[in-house]
């Protein structure tokens, strides 16, 4: 029979769903197309349709038709006869629980195992897409999977053997499990009510118009009912655009990746041909085109498979470009700046709507916040990740909070969220977060638990903050503190104990979100009793594990607002929600291979040649699908912009191959996509008027009384390289905080190396013990306890020092063979003053690592270094005056009677501790010494007398060439900023 009448195609150029409503309005018989049926693959589009007939109407008062979206067929208003006798399905959360239970048992039966139900959950959750994709595709996998076992030792390696042998759970436990609980998967059960509704249609075909709509690929079942609705009496149906330009042998081998190639399996799969549709164009007056038919064809053309690309060569015609353009930003940020301008330059037309289309949710976000500075509100039509909303992330905080017994990061993780509570309101929590922070957070770690806390704190005021925290806390710490493992449901209920008192239940619940999380968690405690306990500790992960892929309608970015709502005329969508829509301006975002479209990806479970040998799609489907989501957005608007940022992520990003094959298609005829001006408006919005001028260095000029006048040895150099860091320092008296959960580092790595000399030396004093050796590397490692390091650190650092120790005992009985000291001195803290300044006395106050008193009377200098040296001619020119400083002090008598005099010779010690343990550095010759001593100290008090000058600034790092190497305050400086605009010759 001639299916001509019964198949139809609303061309590409026209709005789809707007022609499809005034096509049933023109029906000729109103009552039998009120009492009639459309059936659209998503309930997105079936709510669009519904505006479009208002439209298409022009208001007036009409009964519309019931339309059914067949992705939620549970939920479809059909008249499913004989179906009610199919079992219940299992409900999502039971399944993925029962799915892990197996996984662990199957796990622990391989041999291998599976780390905790964290794991598990990830895998279940796989496990169910395979079992989904396959009954969608009525693939037995009982039957294809045990016939791929036959060939393990010829044709797949080992790890697949074992593959194969775990998917023994969907090919046996699982289907038992259903057959006991009188259950069915969802996916089987909508495969069995589309071929319920297809048998009682051809039973008894109904007298209303039934049509079809939109459907551009088909599962087997779903083909099955669309051939059954081609054959009713009123039957239809249409396609939403159709490539009539291939050859039909083209048409009928596309690969799976091409655009056109659901619609050429589907039309197989209905037993007719592309002449066999009727192609429902716009009766003359009525429904203008939606874009120029020169687009279409140009996509087309654009995308057309490999074996057809000769047809490039046979036409070069100028392609009609009208309302298409590219964007090309540089990073993902700059394209949703653009992005939201673009849309809110399309609201400055009366009546004009327009979309953001785009799969990357990264994206979509960043586009909502950047139209807030317009003061637009706009919804993610695709929801937002639930582990993301805020009682969540609460949530997911605590368990992990607990998890590692209360450390620095993430306690204050967990005590800074928005919704904490604990000790009163959000705002009091937080302030005393901070006191607790800097009270014993800042710097080495506490012990851990609150009991740490307790210990680590001198501030009365947070004694009641922390019986607080112990409150709320206290259900969920002691499951930790639990010995073995745990109900799985016993940490659920502990866990969401400790977050309503740290929360509130009333803020934790409230909201879309809130309720979400509630219904999520309902399910969740219900159906996990079946996984066998596990460590406390597995919390965390099985949390993270259930929340993911778990999306949720919220309106949190709207709140707050003046109006509380999203703009009426905007929208942002993801590749679903936006097929069949159409809108007045388009912006196709993200075109990036890996993101539109994804990367084509078998699964965890089976190979390419394994899916094809099972009866599976391959991964390629995906992107066929993904090219007909381009084609039908790049044709949902009369102007569209199609955007690619160049880097994303960081890295340089690949532009999505539909974008390069227009390109190249367009280079061929002399043509290119123009660039939209988008991004010459967001650079302008953000540069001053005028020329730019560069920021320059500091120059803070504090009033003498102000100025600093006692100062370290150490301090001197910096005073010298970096004079505004001293500024900040001693003027606005500012510290760097020391971070969080502060690790050892070199700084400690040397306090241990200077304990250790401190303490033999101290106890040796002059005598050199014969058993040297071994009393230096007692005294390395008792100094190495006495750090009470963890474990790891140790063990690294340990070997290290006692080759300094080793080598510290040859090159000390060296030096005392040429000449032996007769009395030593560590860690001596000294000062010496200059008088007769301008600004009155400076006092240089020091330390000095060790000095000796030679037996001529003379002294020497030590200084161990566990970095680098300075070098021998940065402490002549005076940059590196540590030692030549102390030797002046020395010289005044500022380290005291017993070791005033005069300086014979100046010593680094370079205590590396690895290959080369040890290095002996002399910068300065002795003959030389005494002139240098002299000089250094003139220009320190020359110094001195500069910056008692109340004009003279505190610039920093004025020197490039000697700038420090390390700074804390080059951020507050803001260094890199006037440093490039000097190099750029601005400043």
């Amino acid at each position: 029979m001639s299916m001509s009448p019964r198949l139809a195609c609303i061309p590409h150029h026209l709005p789809f769903l707007d022609s499809l409503a005034r096509r049933w309005l023109d029906l000729p018989d109103p009552e039998a197309a009120a009492r009639g049926m459309i059936l659209l693959p998503t309930r997105r589009a079936a709510r669009a349709l519904a505006e479009a007939f208002l439209r298409a109407s022009g208001g007036r008062v009409l009964l519309l038709p019931r339309i059914a979206a067949l992705g939620a067929l549970d939920e479809a208003p059909l008249a499913l006869a004989g179906t009610l006798d199919l079992p219940p399905a299992v409900p999502p959360m039971r399944r993925l629980a029962e799915l892990s239970r197996l996984v662990l048992a199957a796990g622990r039966g391989l041999g291998g195992g599976v780390p905790g139900a964290a794991d598990a959950w990830r895998l279940a959750r796989a496990l169910a897409q395979l079992q989904d994709e396959a009954a969608r595709n009525e693939t037995d996998l009982a039957e294809s999977l045990p016939r791929l076992a036959e060939d393990w030792s010829e044709n797949w390696a080992e790890h697949w053997q074992i593959t194969l042998r775990f998917l023994r759970i969907v090919t046996e436990a699982w289907p038992l499990w259903l057959a006991d609980n009188q259950m069915m998967d969802q996916a089987a059960r909508q495969v069995a009510l589309l071929r319920a509704q297809a048998a009682a249609w051809q039973a008894l075909p109904p007298s209303t118009p039934v049509w079809a709509a939109g459907f551009a690929s088909a599962t087997p079942s779903l083909a099955a009912l669309l051939r059954v609705v081609a054959e009713l009496p009123q039957g239809r149906v249409v396609f939403a655009g159709l490539n009539r330009t291939l050859d039909d042998e083209a048409f009928a081998t596309l690969p799976d990746s091409h655009a056109e190639c659901g619609a050429a399996r589907l039309l197989a799969a209905l037993g007719a041909r592309r002449d066999d549709v009727a192609v429902w164009d716009a009766p003359p007056g009525r429904g203008a085109p939606l874009v120029p038919r020169g687009r279409v064809a140009a996509l087309h053309a654009a995308l057309l498979p490999e074996q057809a690309l000769g047809a490039w060569l046979d036409d070069d015609a100028p392609a009609d470009l009208t309302g298409l353009a590219a964007l090309s930003p540089a990073d993902q940020q700059e394209e949703a700046g653009a992005i939201a301008l673009l849309l809110r330059d399309a609201l400055q037309t009366p009546g004009r709507r327009a979309a953001l289309i785009t799969p990357d949710r990264g994206l979509a976000a960043r586009v909502v916040v950047e139209l807030t500075r317009f003061g637009v509100a706009v919804d993610d039509s695709a929801g937002e990740p639930l582990a993301a909303t805020p009682p969540a992330v609460l949530l997911r905080l605590l368990a992990r909070a607990c998890a590692e017994d209360l450390a620095p990061v993430a306690l204050l993780a967990l005590l800074k969220h928005p919704l904490a509570a604990v000790g009163g309101g959000p705002t009091q929590c937080r302030a005393l977060a901070r006191r607790l922070e800097l009270a014993c957070l800042r710097g080495p770690a506490p012990r851990p638990g609150l009991a740490g806390l307790r210990a680590g704190i001198d501030d009365p005021g947070l004694d009641g903050f922390l019986d607080d925290l112990a409150r709320a806390l206290a259900p969920l710490t002691a499951r930790f503190a639990q010995a073995g493992p745990v109900p799985v449901q016993n940490l659920l209920d502990a866990l969401i104990e400790s977050a309503e008192l740290v929360a509130g239940a009333e803020a934790l619940w409230s909201q879309e979100e809130g309720n979400a999380l509630a219904e999520h968690l309902a399910d969740l405690a219900a159906d996990v009793a079946v996984l066998p306990p596990q460590p406390a500790g597995e919390l965390v992960g099985l949390l993270d594990a259930t929340l993911e892929a778990v999306a949720v309608r919220s309106r949190r970015a709207l709140r707050g607002r003046d109006s509380g709502e999203e703009h009426p005329r905007l929208f942002i969508w993801g590749l679903l929600e936006a097929r069949l829509q159409s809108v007045e301006f388009a912006v196709l975002g993200g075109l990036v291979e890996g993101v539109w479209p994804a990367a084509a990806d078998p699964g965890p479970w089976l190979s390419r040649p394994m899916r094809a040998a099972a009866g599976l799609p391959s991964p390629e489907a995906a992107i066929g699908q993904a090219a007909q989501d381009f084609l039908a957005s790049a044709c949902a608007a009369p102007e569209v912009v199609l955007s690619c940022p160049g880097r994303r992520e960081g890295a340089p990003a690949v532009p999505a191959r539909w974008l390069v094959r227009l390109r190249a298609w367009l280079r061929g005829r002399g043509q290119a996509l123009d660039e939209h001006a988008a991004l010459a408006w967001l650079r302008r919005l953000d540069q001053p008027e005028g020329p730019a001028r560069p920021v320059p260095p500091p120059a803070p000029c504090p009033k003498l009384a102000l100025r600093p006048r006692r100062l370290s040895v150490t301090e001197i150099e910096t005073w010298m390289r970096d004079p505004y860091a001293i500024h900040a320092r001693h003027v606005l008296r500012l510290r760097k905080l020391a971070p969080l959960e502060e690790a050892a580092d070199a700084a400690d790595y040397g306090s241990i190396v200077h304990d250790a000399l401190q303490a033999f030396l101290e106890h040796h004093g002059a005598d050199w013990p014969d058993d040297a050796p071994t009393r230096l590397q007692t005294a390395f490692l008792a100094a190495l306890d006495a750090a009470k390091l963890r474990p790891a650190l140790s063990a690294w650092w340990r070997p290290r020092l006692l080759r300094i120790a080793e080598w510290v005992a040859q090159t000390e009985g060296a030096r005392r063979a040429i000449q032996a000291p007769t009395q030593i001195g560590t860690e001596i803290k000294g000062e010496a003053m200059i008088a007769r300044l301008p600004g009155g006395t400076f006092t240089l106050r020091g330390r000095a690592d060790r000095i000796e008193r030679l037996d001529d009377g003379t002294l020497a200098l030590l200084d161990y270094k566990t970095g680098s040296l300075p070098q021998a001619s940065a402490v002549r020119d005076g940059w590196s005056s540590q030692l030549v400083l102390e030797a002046a002090m020395a010289r005044l008598g500022g380290f005291g009677d017993a070791f005033a005099g005069e300086t014979a010779n100046l010593t680094y010690w370079s205590l590396s501790g690895g290959h080369q343990p040890g290095r002996v550095l002399v910068p300065v010759k002795p003959a030389e010494l005494g002139a240098l001593v002299g000089q250094c100290w003139e220009q320190l008090a020359s110094l001195v007398a500069a910056y008692d000058d109340p004009l003279q600034p505190y610039l920093s790092q004025p020197r490039p060439g000697a700038a420090p190497r390390f700074t804390d305050y080059a951020a507050l400086a803001r260094v890199a900023e006037w440093s490039a605009a000097r190099e750029e010759g601005g400043a």
